[in-house]
């Protein structure tokens, strides 16, 4: 584009915050955020420096999205740079993207929570047939409340097509109320798609759409004296009238700093390196590093705008601390804008400890730009392109019964509980077959595109060479090309298709494989344990409880493990138990 073809696009646009992004074709090269779009496109008729100026003249149009105020056009930059990775902005390399709440577009909708939306999904705002998607949104765990009260009062399904088609009768989730199972026709389909509406609407901002029920709910549990029940809708009532008046996108910070973060960043080429110190009451509490690809300004400037670029995507999936320590300003307006409004401290300090915090944030930032960490220590002594995003996988049992297999995932040596996931499996006393069935699982998901997670440089199996074999063979049937190896627990060797390794005890990068299957390990473990309390072959086996006594059961008490711990006399407080089933299940369970 030249100068006088963006003048005329930047006429057309409206003096209202939002998102800009520049393309060639189908290919996105810059994504910017505007407080005013008009005058923010206008100013690229002018480059002020030669990559921005290179880039323009690449483009041959202009996208936009207005956004209701600039906290929603920061968040939604950063999920645009993430998804297309364009190449003339300072990316954070971080597989993690914030979640958003999407409504499919079946002909009976689920809705369900994913950061990784249909492809061909319409925002909140589009019109049309596709999925609906609503977000992004920074506080995972309230937009899961808020998703599980839209369930218990619209009944809107969550489950998957595999588990929806087909189904001659409702499944768990209609008898304990979180599904009105359009599946079996339990609901009309026109009832159905109404109630699916009601629930876009409370995204769409309606918050009495859902505030107002479980505020009658709640009184009703509060008077029928049924406090825990009452207690829990209260919490989750606060987390919807939350969502909106917050915007579901930042937290605010105390005034009196209890956390404060300190970033040091440092720049080698087109690498950059981002340290962050957590500060808590005065005392460091946790120190990370992040890399960033960082392409040099022209004025030399660089270091700014790797710590604008942190700042809103880094934050703009996490909570806010109460201050922010830096080396340099980051010179961004409306970053400070939004810091700023979130009440969020920014300060360049000169001299006194938090000077010396900030050094110390430099030191770590400048020690691993262009250096090896123990991802990269990894991949080199394996002979792998990268290690920095690793899946662990374990497999447990009880001599073949409740089966289950763990996958957990680890980004630059540290635990992305986001991305777990967990599998029930065949009960079968055989590792070797467990494992095999875990990893084509795993697999066909991956090539079926089922899987909203990235796919791991490096796949790691808890156990010997058997176990590495089973898994080499379902990633060969599958047809899924990474990279595996195997930890073996008594020898510590790192078993690989060619060869074994014994690493030194202290090698950083045998450290972090030990942590992946450590990992896997107790995830695998406690999963094994819960499905052996699982509610099928617990409460069913009580002479006495049926269906809808169990749900009753479990909806008065939460979970089996409070079954348990419940005395008689509470559990004849339940619906359809008298004083022998009550005797009954306190002596079977």
């Amino acid at each position: 584009m030249n100068a006088e073809e963006v003048r005329e696009r930047a006429a057309s646009l409206p003096r209202e915050p939002g998102v800009y992004q520049f393309r060639e074709g189908e290919t996105t090269l810059y994504v910017g955020k505007a407080v005013d779009l008009r005058s923010r496109a206008r100013s690229y008729a002018d480059p002020r420096g030669a990559r921005i100026r290179r880039m323009v003249d690449r483009a041959d149009g202009i996208e936009i999205a207005v956004t209701d105020t600039e906290t929603q056009a920061l968040l939604l930059e950063a999920n645009l740079i993430k998804r297309h990775q364009p190449r003339y902005n300072v990316r954070l390399k971080d597989d993690k993207s914030y979640p958003m709440v999407q409504f499919t577009d079946h002909e009976a909708p689920r809705i369900e929570v994913t950061r990784d939306p249909d492809t061909g999904a319409q925002s909140a705002s589009d019109a049309g047939g596709a999925a609906t998607v609503f977000g992004p949104f920074t506080n995972k765990g309230r937009v899961e409340t808020v998703v599980k009260a839209i369930r218990e009062t619209y009944g809107v399904r969550g489950c998957s097509d595999h588990k929806y088609a087909g189904r001659d009768r409702p499944c768990l989730d209609y008898e304990m109320g979180l599904c009105t199972a359009p599946c079996t026709r339990e609901i009309d389909r026109e009832s159905y798609r109404e109630d699916v509406e009601s629930a876009k609407r409370f995204f769409e901002g309606e918050t009495g759409v859902l505030a107002d029920p479980l505020r009658r709910r709640m009184e009703a549990a509060a008077q029928e004296r049924n406090f825990e029940r009452a207690a829990n809708l209260r919490d989750r009532l606060e987390a919807v009238e939350a969502f909106h008046g917050e915007g579901g996108e930042a937290v605010r910070a105390a005034a009196d700093e209890r956390v404060v973060d300190v970033l040091g960043a440092a720049v080698e080429g087109e690498t950059a390196t981002v340290a962050r110190l957590r500060a808590e009451r005065g005392k460091l509490v946790e120190r990370d590093r992040h890399t960033l690809e960082a392409p040099r300004t022209d004025d030399g400037e660089a270091v700014p705008a790797v710590l604008a670029a942190f700042v809103v995507q880094y934050y703009a999936e996490r909570d806010l601390p109460d201050a922010i320590l830096l080396p340099e300003r980051h010179g961004d307006e409306e970053v400070a804008a939004w810091l700023d409004a979130e009440g969020v401290a920014v300060r360049v300090p000169g001299a006194g400890r938090e000077a010396k915090l900030v050094d110390l944030a430099l030191k770590n930032a400048r020690r691993n730009v262009g250096g090896r960490d123990e991802c990269g220590m990894l991949a080199d002594a394996l002979g792998v392109e990268s290690a920095r995003r690793i899946e662990g996988v374990d497999v447990s049992h009880a001599h073949g019964r409740s089966a289950v297999g763990s996958d957990v995932t680890f980004v630059d040596g540290r635990a992305e509980k986001g991305d777990y996931r967990r599998k029930k499996l065949a009960d079968e006393n055989d590792d070797y077959a467990n494992m095999r069935a875990l990893i084509e699982w795993r697999a066909r998901r991956a090539v079926e595109s089922r899987d909203d997670r990235p796919d791991p440089d490096l796949l790691l199996i808890d156990g010997g060479a058997g176990q590495l074999e089973a898994a080499r063979d379902a990633l060969a049937d599958v047809g899924w090309d990474v990279p595996a190896v195997a930890l073996a627990k008594a020898e510590e060797t790192v078993i690989t298709p060619d060869r074994e390794f014994s690493w030194p005890s202290d090698a950083p990068h045998l450290h972090l494989l030990q942590r992946v299957r450590d990992e896997a390990h107790r995830f695998a473990v406690q999963y094994h344990q819960t499905l052996r309390d699982d509610v099928s072959t617990v409460l069913d086996d009580v002479p006495g409880v049926g269906p809808e006594t169990r749900t009753r059961l479990l909806r008065r008490f939460g979970s089996v493990e409070n079954v348990r711990e419940a005395s008689v006399e509470d559990l004849r407080s339940v619906s359809g138990v008298g004083e022998k089933t009550a005797r009954t299940l306190k002596e079977r369970l």
